[in-house]
């Protein structure tokens, strides 16, 4: 199958670089330059929990191309300007695995083809350009993005696992998405604004924080007809970061390299929806504030 990766930082290298590995697959990267030139001399490879070296094709320009697939892994933030770039080519199929919320409908208002949703809890760092490591062995799971059974998503979960990617295909991926929210809303802007592993978040003082956190999501999912229970929400968010215990999420890695982050599709996105459904969420407020004050004091916002 030709698949582009579109956005392949760490998690897109990481995916492309495993369905890069299958023999019946050709793989596009498209990445940052440093990045792009690397794989494009020397290959990519991949490291940690994962290992491979394998050669896919790797550019800077994502303009005008044509697969069978395109994987989305842009920050939340990138995904308007992904999707008009993505527009100017041809795609059967489109999959956003991206954190956040939105990212599935901004594409699907841009695009003729498809549009899956998908989550992936593999841990991964880009070490440097044409290097990823693989810190964690997670899941993808994937499926239609308004939920119920899609002969598209059974079709691209059977590509995934076929490469040795380890994958889920869901019919209920509302419940899903708004599961990884509050998975995310409870570590990543914790971690991030208090430069600690995931693991801090399963001890005081910052687990009633965190729990607080994934708690409103689930209230917020609740009022927008997502059957996702407190207990639930908790739960999820306590098992990831028991299972990523040292890793260091995606939003400490923006705030360490000083990269604007996405707290306006997780923590701003839960207190968004929230206004409109006239709830409080305190804690995602508090949160949401705190990351983006540190952002317009660095300049990236």
């Amino acid at each position: 199958m030709e698949i582009v990766v579109f956005g392949a930082g760490s998690l897109g290298s990481l995916i492309g670089g495993v369905l890069a590995s299958a023999p019946s697959n050709e793989v596009t990267l498209v990445a940052r330059a440093p990045h792009a030139s690397a794989v494009g001399e020397t290959g990519l490879e991949v490291r940690g929990e994962l290992e491979a070296t394998i050669n896919p094709t790797a550019t800077t320009d994502g303009r005008g191309l044509e697969a069978d697939l395109a994987i989305v892994t842009v920050k939340a933030f990138d995904t308007a300007a992904a999707a008009e770039t993505l527009a100017t080519g041809s795609y059967d199929i489109v999959l956003s695995v991206q954190n956040g919320m939105g990212n599935e409908e901004t594409l699907a208002d841009a695009l003729a083809c498809p549009v899956l949703a998908g989550t992936a809890s593999y841990g991964a760092i880009l070490q440097e350009p044409g290097v990823v490591e693989c810190t964690g062995i997670g899941d993808v799971v994937l499926g239609a993005r308004a939920g119920g059974r899609s002969e598209l998503a059974d079709r691209i979960g059977d590509l995934f696992a076929a490469a040795g990617l380890e994958t889920t295909v869901a019919t209920d991926m509302p419940r899903r998405l708004w599961e990884k929210l509050a998975v995310n809303a409870g570590i990543n802007a914790v971690t991030a604004l208090t430069n600690t592993e995931n693991g801090a978040v399963l001890e005081p003082p910052a687990d009633t924080l965190a729990r607080a956190a994934a708690r409103e999501t689930a209230r917020v999912a609740r009022s927008c007809d997502v059957s996702l229970s407190t207990r639930a929400a908790v739960a999820s968010m306590e098992s990831v970061a028991t299972d990523t215990a040292t890793n260091t999420s995606s939003m400490r890695q923006d705030v360490l390299t000083e990269r604007r982050t996405e707290i306006d599709a997780i923590n701003g996105y839960v207190v968004d929806r929230a206004v409109q459904q006239g709830l409080e969420v305190p804690t995602n407020r508090i949160l949401t504030t705190l990351v983006r004050t540190w952002e317009r004091g660095v300049g990236v916002r």
